[in-house]
C-alpha cells in the first residue's frame, strides 16, 4: 500500500507535447519495487493488405465478432476465438487464422491446433489489459487535478510536501501493467468515460492523449468523492467529450471586452491613486468575466436575483463591473474631503454593498443584483448571504432555487482556515436553510497576506472544505480566461441541474502587496520576483486571439481607449460629487416601508395589545391537536391541558405569552421564524411548537399554522449546532424584509460567545456603517440559578456596552420622546419580568414604523413561576382606551406606592431577582419601607420613567440589585444613567455579588449563600450609613 501512494504521488504535470514524446520513446518496462506486471503483448507489425478481408466493410463484421468474443469466447465459432487468441498474442492476421479440426479428424490434428493456443497467452492476459485501461481512465478522473498546470506561476504543487518526477506518467501507466508496446493496442472503453466521443474505442495512446486534454490542463476537477453516480458521470460528460470546450467568435469577443474592462478599471484607479489602498483585483482579472459568465448562464436558466457575497480584494472592480454601480460614486469614494450626507458613522470603500436591477444582455432578462455588505471579518459574510437568499426564494414561493440564487467569492487562506466557512456549508441541504445550491468562487493568490499556504493550511487545496457535501470543485488556471468561462458555465448549469453547491477555484497570484501600500518582497521574495516577469493576462489573452484573427490590434486599441474614456468621463463628474450619501450604497432596500427620504413614516407605535376574542383563539388553538387521529405523549397532554385551564382563567404562563405573540402577528399576516437549537421543544421544554405522532415515524403537527385560513405561514426550525453560521443566516433572512418576525434563540444566553461576530460586526453597529435596518430578536436564556458558570449569564454587559447612548446626558423629552428614543438607538434591550410585556415587546417589534435589532434576557426559572403569570387585561386592545403597551418599567404597586413618604429604599432591578426580592421583603414585613422596581427596558434607558420614580420616593435612598456579579451584568450601565437622573443628588448604591471572573460559582451551597448575602444587603437598610 505504501508504494502504491508512493508511486501515485509521483506525479509531474506535463503537456500534452511532452507526453506523446516520452511515450513514443521506446523504454524498458521496470516498475520499482517489484510490482507485478504482464508480459508486454508485441504489436500487430504486418500490414493489413496482407490480409484483405480486413480491409472494407468486412472489418466492421470482423470488429463485431471481436467485441462478441471479448465478452465470451463462447459467443463465436471455435475458429474465431482461435484467431482472435494468436491474433492478440501477436501472430499476424496470415499466421493467427487455423482450420478446424474435422468433425471425425484425427487426435493429432486437434493436438496441434490447441498447441498452438496454448503456446499464446490466453484471454485472461487481455481481460487484465482491459481492466487496467479502465483503471488508468479512472486514475485520471480521480487524480488528475494533481498533474494539471493550474499555477501560471510554476511555483505551486497540490501536495505541497512533494517533489515530481518527470518520469512519473510513465511510472504511472506501468503501474497498471500497461507497456510502452501497449500504446497502439486498442481497447474498448468503459461506460465510465466520455473520451470516446462516438467512438467505442481507441488506442491507449489516443486514450491517454484525451485523458490529458481533459484531466491534465488548465482545468483540475475533483469530483469522483461524490457519491451520486449520476452527478460523476454529468461532470465527466462536460469534461471529455472530445472538443467540447469550444467558443464562437461573439463569445471569445465579449470575454475580450470584459477582460479589458476589469484590467483597464484597476489600471485607471492605479494611475489616479496610487498610494490609496483599494485592494486591487490585479492578478486575477478574470474574476470579472467569471462572474458574468455564471451570472449570464444563470439568467438564462431563469434565474431573477442573485446575492452576493465576498471579502475586500476586487470588490471596486465587482461594484463597478459585475453590479454596475456609477464609476463616479466609486470615485468619489476617494475623495477625502467629501462630507457624510447620512446619519451614522459609514465605513470604507471597499466594505460597501449595493443593490441593482438590470437587463442582462446576455439572456435579455431583467436580474436584481445585491453585494451583500460586509466588515473586513473574512467569510463573515457567508450566512448572511445565504440567509437573504432564503428569505427572498421565501418571499417570491421559489422552493427550488430557480429564481434566487447565491454566489460567495472567497479567498484561499481564509477558505481554508475560517471555521464560518464549515458552519454554512453545513446549512446546505437542511430543509429550513438550504437555499439549493451556491456557488462558490475562490479567488486563490496562493498567498493570505504575507504567509504562504504551507503555513496556512494542512490540506492539499483550500477548497478541500467543500468536499464534505459533496460539492464537485473544479480548479482552473486563472491566466487562461477560456478556460475560466468555460467551468463558470459548468459551474452554473451544475447549480442549474443539481441545486447543490459547486466550487469554482481561480488560481492567480497577487501581482501588489496585500493592499497597494504593502511591500511583498519582506516576505516572499522569490514569488514576487516571478511576479514582475509575468505578463498580465489581458495581454497573453489579447495576443492569443489577435493572432487566430478573431480581433485586428487596432479594433483591441479601440476598445481600450473606448473604456478609458468612460473612466475619464466618470472622473471628471466625480469631482461635481460634494456629499457621501450611503444610503446610495444601500444592500437591502424595502420599498414602501420608509418615505422617499428613507424617513419612517410617523413617529407613533400604536397599542401593541389585541382583543380578547384573539386571546381566547389562539390559547384556544394552543391547547389542542388540530389534526385527527394524531397521537402526542402523554406528559404533553398535561401540558395542553394545563395551557386550556390558563385561557379559562384569562391568564398565560411566559409560553402561552409567547404563542400569543406569535399567533397575533401570524393572524395580521406577518411571517414569524423562530430558530435555534432546539427551539421547536425549547430548551427547557416549555414551548412544544411542533407536536409529533408517537406511532407514526416523522409525522408532526404546528398548531401554530392552524390560526387563521389567510394567516402568513410559521416556520420553526431546529438548527445545527452552530451559533456563528446559524445566527448570521438569520440576520440575513431578517434583512429581505421589514414584515416578519425572525427570532433566534441561544440554548443558553452564554452560546452567543461563538457569535460574537455576527453581534459585534453586523447587529450592533450594521446601521450606523451601512445605513441599513434590521429587525432581528435575540432570545438569550439568562439568570443565575445554581446551575454553574456555564449557562448562567447570557453576558448582558456585553450588549449593554455597546449601546449607543450617552450616559452623562439627561434626554430632551416630547410627546413622542419613548419612539424616537427608540429610532435613535442602536438597538434595543430588554429583560421582561412578565409574560405579558414579553408579548408586548415582540408586538412592538412589528408595529413600531422602523426595524431595530431587540436583545431580549429571557428566564428560565421563570417559565414555571407560579407568580410569573400575566393576566389577559394586560395584553388587551380596547377602542374605548388606549390600550395595552409594553411597559418600559413597572413601578412597585404595593404598600410603599401608597405612601411614598413612608419609604426609606427603592430597589431598582430587572428581571427573575425582582421575584427574589419581594418575597425577602414579604418575610421581612418591610412592604412600605422598600419600593421595588423593575427597568424591563434597559436601553434605551427610559431617563423620563426613572426619574418619575426618584421624584416619588423624594426621602428613599436608591439601591441597584442585580444577581449578577458586580464586574459583569448591569451595574456599570445602569449606575451613572440613574445619577445623570437625579443630576447626581444622591448616591446609587450596589447590593449583589462581588466582582469574580466566572459568571457564577459551581457549587449550589455558595450559590444560596451568595443570594442571601446580597438579599441581606439590600434589606438592611443601615447597610450603607457612613458610605460615601
Amino acid at each position: 500500500m505504501h508504494r502504491l501512494r508512493t508511486t501515485v504521488a509521483r506525479l509531474r504535470p506535463l503537456t500534452a507535447a511532452q507526453t506523446a514524446q516520452s511515450l513514443s520513446q521506446p523504454r524498458p518496462l521496470a516498475v520499482e519495487g517489484g510490482l507485478r506486471t504482464f508480459q508486454p503483448a508485441r504489436r500487430l507489425n504486418t500490414s493489413v493488405a496482407a490480409e484483405p478481408f480486413l480491409n472494407g466493410t468486412s472489418s466492421n463484421y470482423v470488429e463485431e465478432m471481436y467485441y462478441a468474443w471479448l465478452e465470451n469466447p463462447r459467443n463465436v465459432h471455435k475458429s474465431w476465438d482461435i484467431f482472435f487468441r494468436n491474433a492478440n498474442a501477436g501472430a499476424p492476421p496470415g499466421a493467427a487464422y487455423q482450420s478446424p479440426p474435422p468433425f471425425a479428424g484425427t487426435s493429432q490434428g486437434l493436438a496441434s491446433v490447441q498447441a498452438l493456443v496454448g503456446a499464446q497467452p490466453n484471454v485472461e492476459k487481455l481481460v487484465e489489459d482491459h481492466l487496467a485501461v479502465q483503471s488508468l481512465i479512472r486514475a485520471y478522473q480521480v487524480r488528475g487535478h494533481h498533474v494539471t498546470r493550474l499555477d501560471s506561476l510554476g511555483i505551486m504543487a497540490a501536495d505541497l510536501k512533494l517533489k515530481w518526477s518527470r518520469e512519473s506518467k510513465q511510472t504511472f501507466r506501468c503501474f497498471y501493467g500497461l507497456a510502452e508496446s501497449d500504446l497502439d493496442k486498442v481497447f474498448r472503453l468503459p461506460t465510465t468515460t466520455f473520451i470516446g466521443g462516438n467512438e467505442s474505442s481507441l488506442p491507449l495512446r489516443e486514450i491517454i492523449r484525451r485523458l490529458e486534454m481533459a484531466y491534465c490542463q488548465h482545468i483540475g476537477v475533483e469530483f469522483m468523492f461524490i457519491n451520486d453516480v449520476e452527478q460523476c458521470q454529468w461532470i465527466r460528460q462536460k469534461f471529455e467529450t472530445p472538443g467540447i470546450m469550444q467558443f464562437s467568435l461573439e463569445e471569445k469577443r465579449t470575454l475580450l471586452a470584459r477582460m479589458i474592462r476589469s484590467t483597464r478599471f484597476e489600471e485607471f484607479l492605479q494611475r489616479k491613486w496610487s498610494s490609496e489602498k483599494r485592494f486591487g483585483l490585479e492578478g486575477c482579472e478574470s474574476l470579472i468575466p467569471a462572474l458574468k459568465t455564471i451570472i449570464d448562464k444563470s439568467s438564462q436558466s431563469g434565474v431573477e436575483s442573485v446575492i452576493m457575497g465576498m471579502p475586500h480584494r476586487g470588490r471596486l472592480n465587482v461594484l463597478a463591473n459585475v453590479i454596475r454601480k456609477e464609476l463616479e460614486q466609486i470615485f468619489c469614494q476617494f475623495d477625502s474631503k467629501l462630507e457624510a450626507a447620512d446619519e451614522g458613522s459609514g465605513d470604507v470603500k471597499y466594505h460597501l454593498g449595493m443593490y441593482h436591477k438590470r437587463m442582462n444582455r446576455v439572456s435579455d432578462r431583467l436580474i436584481t443584483l445585491s453585494l451583500m455588505a460586509n466588515p473586513s471579518h473574512l467569510e463573515a459574510v457567508d450566512p448572511v448571504v445565504q440567509g437573504k437568499a432564503k428569505a427572498e426564494q421565501f418571499y417570491c414561493g421559489d422552493t427550488e432555487g430557480k429564481r434566487v440564487m447565491s454566489i460567495l467569492l472567497h479567498g484561499d487562506a481564509a477558505f481554508a482556515g475560517q471555521g464560518i466557512v464549515y458552519e454554512t456549508f453545513h446549512l446546505s441541504d437542511l430543509p429550513s436553510y438550504t437555499t439549493h445550491g451556491t456557488i462558490h468562487v475562490v479567488v486563490n493568490n496562493q498567498i493570505g497576506f504575507t504567509t504562504d499556504p504551507r503555513m496556512a493550511r494542512s490540506s492539499p487545496y483550500p477548497t478541500d472544505v467543500a468536499r464534505v457535501v459533496n460539492a464537485p470543485i473544479f480548479h482552473v488556471n486563472a491566466d487562461d480566461p477560456e478556460a475560466v468561462m468555460y467551468v463558470c458555465n459548468v459551474a452554473a448549469e451544475w447549480r442549474n441541474t443539481f441545486h447543490k453547491d459547486v466550487v469554482v477555484d481561480l488560481v492567480c497570484y497577487r501581482r501588489n502587496g496585500h493592499n497597494e501600500m504593502d511591500e511583498p518582497m519582506f516576505t516572499q521574495p522569490l514569488m514576487y520576483k516571478q511576479i514582475k516577469k509575468q505578463k498580465g493576462v489581458l495581454q497573453k489573452f489579447a495576443e492569443k486571439v489577435i493572432a487566430e484573427g478573431v480581433i485586428t490590434m487596432q479594433e483591441y486599441e479601440e476598445e481600450v481607449a473606448r473604456y478609458d474614456k468612460i473612466c475619464e468621463e466618470a472622473y471628471a463628474r466625480s469631482k461635481d460629487e460634494k456629499i457621501l450619501h450611503i444610503k446610495h450604497w444601500l444592500d437591502s432596500p424595502w420599498p414602501g416601508f420608509f418615505t422617499l427620504e428613507g424617513q419612517p413614516k410617523s413617529m407613533n407605535c400604536p397599542s401593541t395589545g389585541i382583543s380578547e376574542e384573539e386571546l381566547g383563539h389562539i390559547g384556544n388553538i394552543a391547547a389542542s391537536v388540530p389534526v385527527e387521529d394524531f397521537t402526542i405523549h402523554g406528559g404533553l397532554s398535561r401540558i395542553l391541558k394545563g395551557r386550556g385551564n390558563m385561557v379559562n382563567q384569562r391568564v398565560c404562563d411566559w409560553a402561552l405569552g409567547e404563542y400569543m405573540a406569535f399567533g397575533s402577528l401570524l393572524k395580521e399576516g406577518i411571517h414569524v421564524r423562530l430558530s435555534g437549537q432546539d427551539v421547536e421543544r425549547g430548551t427547557f421544554s416549555h414551548r412544544h411548537h411542533v407536536l409529533h405522532d408517537q406511532n407514526v415515524d416523522k409525522r408532526i403537527c404546528i398548531p401554530m399554522n392552524y390560526i387563521s385560513p389567510d394567516q402568513a405561514p410559521y416556520t420553526v426550525c431546529n438548527s445545527s449546532l452552530s451559533e456563528y453560521g446559524v445566527l448570521g443566516f438569520e440576520l440575513g433572512f431578517a434583512m429581505a424584509s421589514p414584515n416578519a418576525l425572525v427570532l433566534w434563540e441561544a440554548q443558553f444566553g452564554d452560546f452567543h460567545n461563538t457569535a460574537q461576530c455576527i453581534i459585534d460586526q453586523f447587529i450592533s453597529s450594521g446601521q450606523a456603517k451601512w445605513v441599513r435596518q434590521n429587525g432581528i430578536v435575540l432570545l438569550l436564556p439568562h439568570g443565575m440559578e445554581g446551575m454553574g458558570p456555564e449557562h448562567s449569564s447570557a453576558r448582558p454587559e456585553r450588549f449593554l456596552q455597546m449601546c449607543n447612548d450617552d450616559p452623562d446626558v439627561f434626554p430632551k423629552l416630547s410627546e413622542d420622546f419613548a419612539v424616537r428614543q427608540l429610532y435613535d438607538c442602536n438597538w434595543i434591550v430588554v429583560n421582561c419580568s412578565t409574560p405579558a410585556n414579553y408579548f408586548h415587546v415582540l408586538r412592538r417589534q412589528i408595529l413600531q414604523p422602523f426595524r431595530k435589532p431587540l436583545i431580549v434576557f429571557t428566564p428560565k426559572s421563570l417559565l414555571r413561576h407560579p407568580e410569573a403569570k400575566s393576566s389577559f387585561d394586560d395584553m388587551l386592545f380596547s377602542l374605548s382606551f388606549t390600550g395595552t403597551h409594553f411597559k418600559r418599567i413597572i413601578p412597585d404597586d404595593g404598600a410603599a406606592a401608597s405612601g411614598p413618604e413612608k419609604v426609606k429604599r427603592i430597589i431598582f432591578c430587572t428581571g427573575k431577582i425582582y421575584y427574589e426580592l419581594t418575597r425577602e421583603r414579604k418575610n421581612r414585613g418591610m412592604d412600605e419601607a422598600v419600593a421595588v422596581v423593575r427597568i424591563e427596558q434597559l436601553s434605551p434607558f427610559p431617563f423620563d420613567l426613572v426619574k418619575a420614580e426618584t421624584d416619588r420616593y423624594l426621602n428613599a435612598d436608591l439601591v441597584w440589585c442585580q444577581e449578577e456579579h458586580k464586574n459583569q451584568g448591569y451595574y456599570d450601565y445602569i449606575k451613572p444613567r440613574i445619577r445623570t437622573t437625579i443630576s447626581r443628588t444622591r448616591p446609587v448604591w450596589y447590593a449583589g455579588r462581588d466582582p469574580a471572573a466566572a459568571p457564577a460559582t459551581g457549587n449550589k451551597q455558595t450559590h444560596l449563600m451568595e443570594l442571601q448575602r446580597l438579599l441581606d444587603t439590600a434589606f438592611d437598610l443601615e447597610a450603607f450609613s457612613g458610605k460615601v
